[in-house]
């Protein structure tokens, strides 16, 4: 297969993986060959278009400098335009795991290098959907982060307003793990005060109302997915696909295609016979594009954008089939435009809509996977995230939390009481996005009591040293510093938050009350845990 545009030798690989440190050591990485890697060849699959770079781009770097260790520079649709990965000088990428058929594009040897178990993880790039098309096509997982919030430096542009770097892994975990490194590592876009953390646990997820295009045994498949999020808890709507649909053929048969012009269309116009026929012909079409036309596209993009919005208000994500059909390399041959604009249709809209994404398997068989996606607004990636996990059914562990966790801020927030989970408050922390991060202890030099309110809240108090205290249960969460501040805003007296002294030595921002409170409380010091002071019957 032409999975390889540059492959390092497996000796030089395995003695690298060997001894390779970090969060990531010894996972191997392939490199989509329109991403910079110092020493190697970047083609863009274009050899004349061929440069060698002297430093790694800034997502290379980052997943290199925590242990990941390149393979090799992998095909593409040339210039990264094409979602079928047939487009290359070097050679058509087959599908790794169904034969005959397309493998997607353009990302598509990324994709099929990790189908193939010749890398754990690959960095692809996503405008139109290169980051899940060839995930869904392959069985895998494909992050696409909200739009800028991951550096570009160093990566051959197709549409600069547009490109987003991503990652596949075969497994939601290794997407997160390497996604989080990346991420941090490579910054860009800052992240508002108010990022959600975590996705409601019964999330609201829309679905289109129509699936135009969409394969009839894939349909059943989508469906299947559909009532496994109903069975989870999810509540599910319905909405109108029309402006996201019209937004999907606004990003190649308007003016924005003369962003791809900009990008390497003075390259094109000089060297004509370096270029594929069906890349060439994109990419020169835009050359004479009047600026009064993208202007008009510009504004009707924005309004397409504020009606697909505003049809997901209530709703915290939508979930689409990935791609509707999954052609075979003939049927491309014989129509490479139509095919491959068919395969947009629930994937174009998203960066043009400035969305989020994470493709997942979503059924099917093992020699013909489907794909579903879920999509998610602006520095909503953590919810996307969750929702993901739901469909495949692997929540992710507290030990390796939601990648966007790595680079958002947050802030702590110690619980003991009505807001631990499954409590009668804990609500009014996940609607704020706030997210779980695991059980705690306090210091032993804590006294839990009950106050007198509705419901019945705990009444945590750190007593002198002079007195025989407790190590009280509690949970630890995380939220945006805008959602703690509207959380202590609406904090009732005589609750307040002060630092608390956990199990390990560590402070933290706890729930806490005035003394007067504490002192009229009821004392519950010999129940462990405020739930285990509820099961006895101790609480009012």
């Amino acid at each position: 297969m032409t999975v390889w545009i540059h492959r390092r030798s497996d000796a030089d690989v395995t003695a690298e993986t060997a001894s390779a440190t970090g969060f990531l050591a010894g996972l191997r990485l392939a490199v989509k060959d329109n991403v910079d890697v110092a020493g190697l060849p970047t083609t863009a699959a274009c050899p004349d278009f061929a440069y060698t770079p002297e430093q790694d781009a800034a997502v290379v770097a980052a997943l290199r400098g925590a242990g990941a260790v390149v393979v090799g520079k992998t095909n593409l649709d040339q210039f990264a335009t094409g979602l079928v990965g047939t487009r290359s000088p070097y050679g058509v990428v087959e599908n790794a795991v169904r034969p005959g058929f397309i493998s997607g594009g353009s990302s598509s040897g990324s994709a099929a290098a990790v189908a193939l178990g010749e890398a754990d993880i690959a960095i692809g790039t996503d405008t139109a959907g290169s980051g899940r098309v060839p995930a869904a096509l392959h069985g895998l997982v494909g992050i696409k982060p909200t739009l800028g919030v991951v550096s570009t430096e160093g990566v051959v542009p197709a549409c600069r307003s547009y490109d987003c770097v991503t990652i596949f892994a075969a497994d939601l975990a290794t997407a997160n793990r390497a996604m989080g490194v990346m991420a941090a590592g490579a910054p860009g876009r800052a992240w508002p005060a108010d990022t959600r953390l975590a996705a409601p646990p019964r999330p609201v997820v829309a679905v289109f109302a129509e699936l135009p295009d969409l394969d009839p045994l894939w349909r059943t498949e989508f469906e299947r997915t559909v009532e496994g999020l109903r069975a989870g808890g999810a509540t599910i709507v319905t909405v109108d696909p029309t402006p996201f649909l019209a937004a999907a053929r606004l990003l190649y048969d308007g003016a924005l295609v003369a962003e791809r012009y900009g990008a390497v269309g003075e390259f094109i116009d000089a060297h004509p016979e370096s270029v594929d026929p069906t890349v060439g012909s994109i990419i020169t079409a835009a050359r004479d594009v009047p600026a009064h036309r993208l202007v008009t596209d510009l504004a009707e993009l924005d309004r397409l954008r504020t009606a697909a919005l505003a049809s997901l208000a209530g709703a915290d994500a939508l979930l689409v089939p990935t791609v509707p059909t999954h052609p075979t390399l003939a049927e491309v041959a014989a129509d490479p435009i139509g095919v491959n604009s068919r395969m947009g249709v629930y994937t174009n809209f998203c960066n043009l809509f400035d969305l989020c994404a994470v493709a997942v398997p979503g059924g099917g068989t093992a020699d013909a996977p489907f794909g579903v996606t879920v999509l998610a607004r602006a520095f909503d990636d953590a919810v996307a995230l969750d929702v993901a996990a739901m469909i495949t059914g692997t929540p992710l562990d507290t030990t390796e939390p939601a990648w966007p966790l790595a680079i958002a801020a947050t802030q702590e927030l110690v619980v003991f009481g009505a807001h631990l989970r499954g409590q009668p408050l804990e609500h009014q922390l996940t609607t704020l996005g706030a997210r779980w991060s695991g059980p705690i202890h306090t210091a032993p030099r804590y006294r839990l009591a009950a106050l007198d309110t509705t419901p019945p809240k705990p009444a945590v108090t750190r007593i002198p040293d002079t007195e025989s205290g407790a190590a009280i249960y509690g949970e630890l969460w995380l939220l945006s510093p805008a959602a703690l501040g509207r959380f202590l805003a609406a904090l009732p007296a005589p609750m307040q938050l002060g630092a608390v002294e956990l199990a390990d030595g560590t402070w933290h921002t706890g729930f806490g009350c005035t003394g007067a409170a504490a002192d009229a409380a009821k004392n519950l010091s010999e129940y462990p845990s405020w739930p285990a002071a509820l099961a006895a019957g101790a609480i009012p």
